[in-house]
């Protein structure tokens, strides 16, 4: 498993040399939101398919 700095090192590696400050910002937060992400889905698990169809027809007024 990586560390947060060898993110961040694997991200500037990608990013252009051009890149503001906003984007490499905008990018950390993307990234650490697919993290959080996935540590809540491992822990309490995810929905199949049906499931979350299911649960959207819920919210859906049409």
């Amino acid at each position: 498993m990586n560390t947060a700095k060898d993110d961040v090192k694997n991200l500037l590696n990608k990013l252009p040399d051009n890149c503001s400050l906003e984007d490499i910002q905008y990018h950390l937060y993307v990234i650490e939101k697919i993290q959080h992400g996935l540590q809540v889905a491992e822990e309490q698990g995810t929905y199949s398919q049906e499931e979350a169809e299911a649960r959207l027809k819920k919210w859906h007024t049409a």
